[in-house]
């Protein structure tokens, strides 16, 4: 499997060599050069497999430079009872019943927060880390992780490094913007490979930090910058294998619709809800579409800060200002520019670098917005690629909380909740509705009072987190300041 950019100007390369490697030299997202195809009757093969067997069979499809026997080992070192709590890993639960349900759709939640930080981010987190330490033994090399996080992915990304031989992490996050238990998770890791840097700014001046470190190229690769944003492909690759399991546990009972003329059955199609910031999350389930798995719709939920949801309804890209990115309480969410979001228009545009780089690396950089509308490109987002969307505020983050509490006996977060809300909007009779969990509650705990009036579980690891000694610093948003830091803790 070869790997190009989106936007045309780098090499071809191996999964190996993007998995260390992060963003393009160019500044585009790697992506396959293809997407590999998957029939009927391998999807019934994959049906029955435990997940760690099934995520081998999907990563080995993208993955031609790890022997076989020694990626199955990773996949099973990785996908554990012990790491997820559970040998289902990705659980689903069904809300509401298509006997009851005034759409006829069964609705159901992905449990996706069983790992070590709690938090969707792990499931591709930890195998990212098992393949980071994987192949810098093989090359004798050491790796200087830099990331961006607006919540769960700066906790996912040190629990699944730390202790990991040659690599260090440096990790990101706006100063005074998460919630006190994410920054808990983070800021109390004492391992010497973590460095937590908060950012006098947004989620996307960190971003803007992340990108513009790797784009210098000297320094990159002076510093051996690496990545674990979802920028690098492997970690969006891993997340493609929830998608499947979801999948065969929604249609584990299929009612298979006759073809015309009799050619046998169709396979049943589901939808997946997804909280939707930084477009990774669901690029995945884009990328599980173009594979061949049964899709109906893609539905993407965005917070206040509406970026991408505005796109899905009006064609037209806008990044906001880090004044005009609202601070809300479903805060993973609250980012402006989706960094994800050029692999997904790649694939619109008919895979034309030359019009993803006018669009993304020059006129994003002048004006901070394009129009697709009059493209009619634009008009597949929804009748080839599945997507539609809509938006959820903290009134209706309260509301859906408080239902699906009162309903089910079952507690949600703030992010879920959104993904929730915005799905029962876009119900089909009779495909499966399935809303990707991303968090558990207690990350949120402050919401959860407000609309229930008590506080979240905690699990006991985490009991008395936020009284621990924090090992952080802060910087200004600055990409010099970063860099400085970087190389004085190299040595």
């Amino acid at each position: 499997m070869i790997y190009v950019s989106t936007r045309g100007d780098a090499e071809r390369r191996h999964f190996c060599e993007i998995l260390l490697e992060g963003l393009a030299p160019d500044g585009g997202l790697y992506l396959p050069e293809r997407y590999p195809q998957v029939d009927a009757g391998t999807l019934e093969q994959w049906r029955a497999l435990p997940y760690a067997d099934l995520a081998f069979e999907i990563v080995s499809l993208y993955i031609d430079d790890i022997p076989a026997p020694d990626l199955r080992v990773l996949c099973r070192k990785t996908y554990t009872a012990e790491v997820f709590g559970t040998r289902a890993i990705v659980p689903l639960r069904k809300l509401d019943d298509a006997s009851t349900s005034p759409a006829r759709t069964d609705v159901y939640l992905e449990a996706l927060s069983n790992g070590p930080t709690l938090a969707f981010k792990d499931m591709a987190m930890q195998l990212l880390g098992n393949l980071f330490e994987y192949e810098l033994a093989r090359r004798d090399e050491q790796l200087n992780i830099l990331g961006a996080t607006s919540g769960d992915t700066g906790s996912a990304a040190e629990y699944a490094m730390r202790g990991k031989q040659g690599v260090r992490v440096f990790m990101t996050s706006p100063h005074g913007r998460m919630s006190p238990f994410q920054q808990a998770q983070m800021f109390s890791l004492q391992d010497p490979n973590i460095h937590n840097l908060a950012i006098e700014g947004v989620f996307d001046d960190c971003q803007d930090i992340v990108k513009a470190v790797s784009n210098d190229l000297d320094f990159k690769r002076k510093y051996k910058i690496g990545t674990v944003n979802s920028i690098n492909w492997a970690r969006l690759m891993a997340q493609v294998v929830y998608y499947f399991a979801g999948y065969f546990q929604a249609t584990a009972s299929p009612h298979p619709r006759p073809l015309p003329g009799g050619e046998g059955a169709k396979p049943q199609k589901v939808s997946f809800a997804v909280p939707s910031g930084n477009f990774g999350n669901i690029c995945a389930g884009h990328v599980a579409r173009m594979m061949g798995l049964p899709i109906d719709s893609l539905v993407l939920a965005t917070n206040e800060n509406d970026v991408l949801e505005e796109f899905f309804r009006t064609g037209v890209y806008r990044v906001r200002s880090s004044a005009d990115t609202h601070e809300t309480s479903s805060p993973s969410m609250d980012i402006s520019k989706a960094s994800n979001f050029e692999r997904f228009v790649f694939d619109l545009l008919g895979r034309d670098a030359g019009k993803v780089r006018q669009l993304f690396g020059e006129q994003l950089a002048r004006t901070g917005r394009f129009d697709l509308s009059a493209d009619p490109a634009f008009r597949q987002a929804r009748e080839r690629y599945g997507f539609v969307s809509g938006k959820s505020t903290h009134a209706d983050r309260v509301a859906t909380i408080r239902d699906t509490y009162e309903r089910f006996g079952l507690m949600i977060d703030t992010h879920t909740a959104d993904g929730l809300k915005v799905a029962r909007g876009h119900l089909s009779p009779g495909v499966p509705m399935i809303v990707l969990e991303t968090a558990l509650p207690i990350k949120f705990a402050a919401t959860i009072v407000e609309a229930l009036g008590r506080e979240p579980e905690r699990p006991a690891r985490f009991v008395g987190i936020e009284r621990l000694p924090k090992r952080v610093t802060v910087l200004p948003a600055d990409v010099q300041a970063v860099k400085g830091f970087i190389a004085g803790h190299c040595g």
